[in-house]
This record gives structure tokens, sequence and C-alpha cells, in this order.
């Protein structure tokens, strides 16, 4: 057996990449499920339509490499965290369609939470502020609005799970004895698992009114869950190991010890710092969150700076505005341009997240004049990753003490250029891009791999890991300095848009 498979169940797409023992992609199968946008503020996801996908990106992965199930030793599972699945425990059938991370539609039930203790009323607790973006509200909205839920969910009819539960629970029999349960990672995301304990609080289960019946069983990041069912291409293969992407990452990139980190660019930014086995309480508008629990050894946590829409700024000038016509071509149009002509695009269609989290703001692009062309849109659609993800640096930097001197980057943008030399020079520190860019399914893998013995301990994973591009600081400070003024300026401009009276 010489290979470990990840699934990587995404906020836009599901993979299976297949891994061998160096931790090189030997093949990949991808499927992208339909973004549902209801109204306004709405994200949704069908979730037998990603379920279906697994299975079928599977098949292709397996069929690229050549091999079967007798060739895999465990499999791995990554996913898109804080999206809400509620499903009928006999049929399996979602009873409503899964309410993404992004989306906002329960800001009224953060604010009644709110009112008594403000934001900040369950933080010490969980690492977390009131926010939409967590899946406690998310449960609540969905028990409160599928008729006869609330009542089905208290006898143990539903389950909730994120979406690893999701594909754990059907991959291993699904109403035939599959099993419930999901990582610390992904439960440290609910609102509703106490950070020092490790399990699901009573406090908070009845501040939210959800039901303990249905929540899957918490778990270490790094053991056998159970068996792959029969009816599977990997039949009698073992999962063994979960952890919520952004972790995945972290672990992917080596990053295991206090003060190491790395910064994702996929639909969102997500910058994680390792902290040890120590809960560091943010006072600079990050989140503490579980980075990994392997096994029965203590868990380890980080505080990550969560930025809600980069990737996805792309794609939102591909498919509502026509200005490309596919990703790659933004670095193309950005490029037609020296600079970006005086322009910044602040992307807080759901608000903004880390460090300010303000559900009032609302995207914006500033600074337009005559001379103002789509290439300048395009290049500040990129720039605005970097400035939000410098912004989530300083916080970090702050918290802890310890100004991070260089930024591991993986993810579908790092293999933008222009973007990465523009990032090392407003963060004024090198950016290192790795051999191996798959980092979230590599984390998942090793998850797996070392739960099976696949791989051997942390530092055989260390080992592997290798540099691939750096990119150093080429921008003055005066420039830098002034460049991040106008862009505070510009997010200022996004805040109070939405009126609570009239929202």
């Amino acid at each position: 057996m010489s290979y470990i498979v990840a699934l990587d169940q995404g906020t836009t797409s599901t993979r299976a990449i297949v891994f061998d023992h160096d931790g090189r992609v030997v093949s990949s199968g991808q499927r992208e499920h339909e973004q549902i946008f209801p109204q306004a503020g709405w994200v949704e996801h069908d979730a037998s339509e990603i379920w279906a996908n697994t299975r079928e990106v599977v098949g292709i992965a397996l069929s690229k490499a050549d091999i079967t199930r007798h060739d895999i030793s465990a499999v791995g599972i990554t996913n898109q965290r804080e999206t809400a699945v509620v499903w009928e425990r006999n049929t399996g059938k979602p009873i409503h369609n899964a309410i993404v991370w992004q989306d906002t539609r329960t800001q009224d039930l953060v604010d009644a939470l709110a009112a008594n203790g403000g934001t900040d009323r369950f933080k010490k607790r969980t690492g977390l502020p009131l926010a939409t973006y967590f899946s406690a509200t998310k449960i609540a909205w969905i028990l409160d609005h599928v008729e006869g839920a609330r009542e089905r969910a208290a006898t143990g009819e539903l389950l909730f799970g994120t979406t690893d539960s999701w594909l754990l629970w059907n991959l291993t029999g699904g109403p035939d004895g599959g099993v419930h349960a999901t990582d610390v990672t992904n439960a440290s995301r609910t609102l509703l698992m106490d950070l020092e304990t490790l399990s699901w609080s009573d406090e908070l289960l009845e501040a939210f009114n959800i039901p303990r019946a249905m929540l899957p069983e918490i778990r270490s990041s790094s053991e056998v869950y159970g068996n792959i069912k029969e009816s599977s291409l990997l039949r009698g293969v073992p999962i063994a190991g979960i952890l919520g992407d952004q972790q995945a990452a972290t672990f992917g990139q080596a990053a295991f010890e206090r003060g190491e980190s790395k910064n994702t660019y996929g639909t969102g930014n997500f910058l994680i710092v390792g902290t040890g086995d120590e809960i560091v309480n943010s006072t600079h508008g990050l989140i503490t969150t579980v980075a990994y629990r392997l096994g029965e050894e203590p868990p380890r946590y980080a505080l990550e700076g969560s930025i809600a829409v980069t990737g996805s700024l792309v794609q939102w000038l591909r498919d509502n505005l026509g200005l490309i016509s596919s990703a790659p071509e933004v670095e193309t149009l950005a490029a037609s341009v020296e600079d970006n002509g005086g322009v910044y695009f602040v992307p807080a269609f759901s608000g903004l997240f880390a460090p300010y989290w303000r559900p009032d703001a609302r995207g914006a692009i500033v600074g337009l004049t005559r001379y103002v062309n789509k290439g300048h849109i395009a290049r500040a659609a990129l720039e605005a990753t970097a400035f939000q993800t410098r912004e989530v640096l300083d916080a970090a930097n702050a918290d802890t003490g310890v100004p991070l001197t260089e930024l591991k980057v993986d993810g579908g943008m790092v293999a933008n250029e222009a973007l990465m030399q523009f990032q090392a020079d407003i963060l004024g520190v090198p950016v290192i891009r790795p051999v191996v860019a798959e980092t979230t399914a590599l984390g998942a893998a090793y998850a797996a791999g070392l739960a099976v013995e696949f791989w051997k301990d942390l530092d055989e994973l260390r080992a592997l890991w290798q540099e691939d591009t750096r990119w150093e600081a080429a921008m003055d400070e005066p420039e830098r300095a002034r460049r991040l003024a106008e862009w505070h300026k510009a997010v200022t401009r996004t805040f109070d848009w939405v009126d609570p009276a009239s929202a």
C-alpha cells in the first residue's frame, strides 16, 4: 500500500488527491458544485451534490493513477469549515441546503445574542466572536425555518455536521451505521465547543437552543474513525484524518510549532499562527482556534486571521461583471497597467471579517476617475488580497509580540507571480511558496498517514517540506506607508453601510 488519498471538500469544488510517501501529488480529480444565492447575503450548497461529486472524484483520481483501493493505506478529509448541513438520520436526506460560511442571514440572531454581553460574549470559552460566520446560528436558523425540524432534532432524528462530518457519515455507511463524528478543529468553529475541555458546552447549546442529540462526537484530528463502506471504490480503507481546511494547510506546510505560520489564498484568505499548547486570546481582532490534535496527545492551538473575500473576488469579476472569461486572465489584465491608478477595491461583500468584524460594511470601489480602466479594477482586486493580509499579519504580530520574519503561502492564488511580489512588497518580509502547493489536501493526507503509521512522526513530515519560490520585498518604506494609508482610508468608507433599522 503506497498511497494516501485526501478528500478536499472546499467552498467551490470537491477534489480527491492521491499522494505518495514523499508527499507528492500522483493524481487528482475535481468537480465544482453549484453556488446558490437565494437572496442578497445568502449562500447555500446542495449537500447531496457534494456527496455525489465526492464519489465521482475518487473514481477519477484512482483511474488517473491506475491504482485501486488495495494501493491505499488511508483516507484523510479536509473541508470548508463552518458550513452547516442538517440531515435525516434514517434516510441521509438533507432537510435544507447547506448554509455556507459566507452566509449572513443570521445577523439578527447574532445581534440578539450580543445584546447581552456584546460580540465577545462567548469569546473566552470559544475563542470566537459572535458572528454569522460560525455554524451555531446557521443550525438554529435551519431548525427554526424547516417545519418540525426542532422537534425532530430533539429526539435524535436529525443530525448536524460540517462537511467533514457529512462525508464521513456517508462514506462509512450513512443510514446503515455511518460514523457521526468531527474533529476538534472543525468543532472549534461552531461557537459550541469549549476550547479547554474540547467538548460541547451545555451553556452554549442552551444559548443557541441546539439539541445535543444532533451533534457529532468530537474526536482528534488523526485517528481511525471507521472504514469506508462496501459500496465504495475505496471500500475497507480506513478514514484516519480530519482537519478543517485552514488547519490542514498549516499542517501541510509543516508549521507544527509555536510561532510557525502560513497564509492560504483561496476563496478567502486565512492566516494561522501557532501558539503551541497555550490558548492565546486575541486583543487585535483575530480568533483563537484549535490547530490540530494527534490522537491522545494534548491539543495545539493557534491564532487565525480570517478574510472573507479574496479568490472569490476574482470569480466575481468573471461571473458577475464579465470582466474576464477565466480566472487566470486577471493577472494579464492587471499587468496591462503600471499601477492601480489610484483605485482601491474593498470586497466587503459579507461585511468585514478579521481584524474589523464589521457586519455593517459592504463592498466599495473608491478612487475612480475618468482615467481608470478595467486593468486598474483588476489590479485593485488583486491588491485587495495583499492589503487584507497585511492587516491580519499586523494583528498577529501585535497579539504574539513576535513579528513574523517570513510568510509561507499556499492556495490557488499563489500561482499569480505579480500578486506574490506585491504581497512581499506590502508586507516588507519574504513570501515563500513550497514545491507542493496543494498543502490543504496534503495536511489531511499527513494526518491520516500518521494515524496508520504511513509516516512515522512530525520530523519525517518536516523533512518533506521544500521551498519552491521566494519573493523579497522591493518597495521602499515611504511608498509602502502611502499605499497602506490609502487602503485604510478606503476600508473606513465601507463602514456603516447597512442600517440596522432598515435591514
